[in-house]
């Protein structure tokens, strides 16, 4: 196994860089030591509304939200048998909450309601913390 480096060397610099022109020789004194970068303590409530105005470009990117009902694994032989009229078992009973997700990440649950002639979900239970979506809790 390869022993990781902790200096490069100045051909290397250059190599990244994109510069071709490289001494041939190179000394200890061409090494480039890297060191810890030290960042001072913010307020948090400062480092959440600068956070929250950071992102404000990003409010109008669609993302993709979906109510799973449930699933089940089934067989190609089964599937191939599926015709109108035919049931599909779910993992879930009637009445329990249906899982939401946000771009793939498992976020709420909640129960299926009837809007007009379509359907929607309630949110009954949000399953990420406001610290890990970045946002401030709401004050009561």
């Amino acid at each position: 196994m390869a022993k990781k480096a902790t200096h490069l060397t100045a051909e290397e610099i250059q190599a990244l860089m994109g510069d071709n022109a490289v001494e041939e020789e190179t000394s200890n004194d061409d090494l480039v030591e890297a060191k810890r970068v030290e960042f001072a303590e913010l307020d948090r409530d400062t480092a959440i509304a600068e956070a929250r105005n950071s992102v404000k470009f990003l409010f109008d990117v669609p993302m993709t939200v979906e109510a799973i009902l449930g699933s089940t694994e089934v067989s190609i032989k089964d599937v191939l048998e599926i015709a109108p009229g035919s049931v599909v078992e779910l993992d879930k009973a009637y009445g329990e909450p249906v899982d939401i997700y946000l771009n793939g990440r498992l976020v709420a649950r909640g129960d299926v309601v009837i809007v007009g002639e379509q359907f929607g979900v309630k949110i009954t239970e949000i399953l990420v913390s406001a610290e890990e979506m970045g946002v401030a809790p709401q004050e009561e």
